[in-house]
């Protein structure tokens, strides 16, 4: 799910770099400039952008699961909610947050797409959120009290920041490194996209002179 001229935006920071398999064209990613520092050097950092709202993301998250799972010790993942100043957006991304810190999100990550998307559901609210988590999470008070709690607030702007220093303009979008831009609309679909993350980390590691 892109902004307008997503694609275009981001072409217009970036210089497209070759990938080591000729399988991959130019423009299957970007180059972000200037490059973003990670959370931990010592790793090669993957991150995906996303948001509950985005039905491309519903169908990227199985995928990226699995894939993830396979990652090996020198590569890190997480996931990053899209907010873009959105207060709805901004609701989901504290919903996110909060089952993240309590323990909670692998158990309600997948359902809260369909609650979003299929069951129309207002988690992006509060009084939304504690109706529906009741009997979905061992404790609601506990959640609850991470959904409203000062380091969930500060999650939240760090992810904002990010976006904006990521430039990301639309999700499901990987960041590899801090470095490399990629999505199924540049490299032609959510498992082409994930093959080129696959290159890139592949590329960094022989840069940084591992095996």
């Amino acid at each position: 799910m892109n902004r307008r001229d997503a694609l275009k935006q981001l072409a217009a920071f970036a210089a497209a770099l070759p990938v080591a398999n000729a399988a991959w064209a130019r423009d299957a990613f970007t180059v972000l400039n200037p490059a973003q520092k990670t959370d931990d050097p010592s790793k090669i950092e993957v991150v995906e952008f996303f948001h509950y709202g985005c039905p491309h993301c519903r169908d990227f998250d199985p995928l990226v699961e699995a894939w993830s799972k396979k990652l090996p010790a020198d590569v890190s993942f997480r996931q990053v909610p899209a907010i873009w100043n959105n207060p709805q957006l901004a609701g989901l991304a504290r919903l996110f947050y909060a089952a993240q810190v309590s323990g909670e999100l692998h158990a309600i990550h997948g359902k809260v797409f369909v609650a979003v998307q299929e069951e129309k559901r207002p988690l992006h609210s509060e009084e939304g959120v504690r109706e529906w988590i009741t009997g979905k999470v061992a404790d609601t008070g506990k959640f609850m009290d991470a959904y409203k709690s000062f380091g969930v607030n500060s999650m939240l702007q760090r992810a904002d920041q990010l976006a904006r220093a990521m430039r990301i303009q639309g999700v499901p979008t990987v960041v590899v490194d801090g470095r490399f831009v990629t999505s199924a609309s540049m490299a032609g679909s959510h498992q082409n996209a994930l093959k080129v993350t696959d290159e890139l980390i592949e590329r960094i590691r022989k840069e940084r002179g591992g095996k």
